[in-house]
């Protein structure tokens, strides 16, 4: 899919950008006018049920207040709808697209605004709710993966690289603080951890967290790949990950689909390690039921992966103004409340706290972040993204070294 895809943007490139205008936010009047009766595709993940309920949620309240219809259409990969926008263009379909929103982030952005397939810029820091988006203190949301947003796509949620176990199993103490402790685990812990096959976003996330704890400089994965320098920049990471392969879960002979499976595997006493980029998870699925009460999370005193995660429009959406009304909501207070509360989601938010409204704050200050969520000053740094190139790179490099055995 992504070599067809590169294949594909790169003759795009040779046909110039295809960046298109929209309704101008500055004008919501006009915009919700424009917006009442369109219907939305929102190209979005579908492999947990908690978020697809939230979506069902945003879709029923924006039809009640504004007249617009959501489809969710669930992915089990962004890129296929990445790949629906390029063919698209290619085919000279630079209207009446079928694809209105994408839940979207990283290489997928990278991929879509270098080749211009995104709205214009700016619109979405013109989105009436963007005045409380926490732009101050969360960087990441300027910055996606290195590449600057450039008001391209409106962020939705914050992610950051969490651990967890069953405390009843497994003891606090014993969890490791690093990617090499973690490697240490396994081989006093055979086949008690693994990490879904990567293309999968939450495989590949910990691929990249072995590399930024890995690599001799870190500033390096800020950049673009340098192929005559890649194999001894990764080095080290393929050491310890060539080490830790035949002590995963069933000897690394087969992974976790996704992390819903990964999940399974720690209910099931399968494994006792599984990580999640969502600092509520675990407390979001023992509110669910899907996990015990004894589980609770941990991180790497060093570090792990922050980012953000956004929505984006393609140029040639066919429901733009539907689509930054679908948007602006995302982020508004009660919108943002609701998903950031670990018995409906638990993924935190993109605003500043301090900039909303009293009855606002009021809100979140209410939310039971649940038992098993780190608080601000347990999470531990954050570290930056690489540069998109860096996940394409290290995906093929793990398949060429592991991929044949499943």
């Amino acid at each position: 899919m992504k070599t067809l895809l590169l294949a594909a943007m790169s003759t795009l490139a040779l046909t110039g950008a295809a960046t298109a205008a929209g309704p101008d936010p500055a004008k919501w009047e006009s915009v919700l006018a424009d917006a009442k009766g369109e219907t939305v595709y929102w190209n979005a993940w579908g492999g947990a049920e908690n978020i697809n309920a939230y979506v069902e949620w945003a879709g029923a309240e924006i039809e009640r207040r504004y007249g617009v219809k959501l489809v969710h259409v669930k992915l089990d990969d962004t890129a296929k709808a990445v790949g629906t926008v390029v063919a698209e263009k290619a085919a000279g379909k630079d209207a009446g697209g079928t694809v209105d929103l994408i839940w979207i982030n990283g290489e997928n952005f990278a991929s879509m605004k270098s080749q211009g397939l995104l709205l214009s810029p700016g619109w979405a820091e013109s989105l009436p709710n963007w005045k409380y988006v926490d732009i101050e203190n969360k960087p990441t949301i300027r910055t996606d993966f290195t590449i600057p947003v450039e008001g391209q796509e409106s962020p939705w949620g914050m992610a950051k690289l969490v651990f967890f176990h069953d405390s009843a199993r497994t003891e606090p103490a014993s969890m490791p603080k690093s990617s090499a402790e973690l490697l240490a685990w396994a081989r006093a812990n055979p086949g008690r951890f693994s990490y879904p096959q990567p293309p999968d976003f939450i495989g590949s996330s910990f691929l990249k967290q072995v590399l930024s704890e890995t690599v001799a400089d870190r500033s390096l994965l800020l950049k673009p790949v340098d192929e005559a320098s890649f194999t001894d920049i990764t080095a080290p990471t393929f050491a310890l990950l060539d080490e830790l392969n035949p002590l995963l879960w069933r000897g690394g002979k087969a992974y976790p689909q996704n992390y819903p499976a990964m999940k399974q595997l720690l209910a099931d006493s399968e494994v006792d390690i599984i990580f999640a980029f969502n600092p509520s998870e675990a407390s979001s699925a023992i509110a669910a039921g899907e996990l015990p009460d004894t589980v609770r999370s941990f991180t790497f005193p060093g570090g792990t992966l922050s980012n953000t995660h956004f929505v984006a429009i393609p140029y040639n959406a066919n429901a733009k103004a539907g689509a930054l009304v679908l948007a602006d909501f995302l982020i508004s207070p009660e919108a943002q409340a609701r998903k950031q509360d670990p018995a409906v989601w638990g993924d935190p938010t993109v605003l500043g706290i301090a900039k909303l409204p009293a009855e606002d704050q009021a809100r979140f200050a209410s939310l039971d972040l649940g038992v098993a969520t780190l608080g601000p000053d347990e999470l531990g740094p954050a570290l930056d993204e690489p540069h998109p190139s860096w996940m394409e790179r290290i995906e093929t490099e793990w398949k060429r070294r592991y991929g044949a055995a499943n």
